[in-house]
């Protein structure tokens, strides 16, 4: 029984996350602790940001 183990190393789902967590700097302009804290919170600022109505953006 020759049984090979195919090992494949795929780190899309964390460039991804760090293209995301860059995007969110940027976007909304994030101080520097904001920014740390968005290093696990990202999804949530743009979450926040996207779920306010745009008259509060705009004003």
């Amino acid at each position: 029984m020759d049984s090979k183990v195919k090992v494949v190393n795929n780190s899309i789902c964390g460039g991804l996350w760090f293209v995301g967590w860059l995007f969110t700097l940027g976007f909304l302009n994030l101080t520097f602790w904001k920014g740390v804290l968005a290093l696990l919170l990202w999804p949530y600022y743009l979450g926040v940001y996207f779920g306010t109505p745009i008259e509060a953006i705009i004003k």
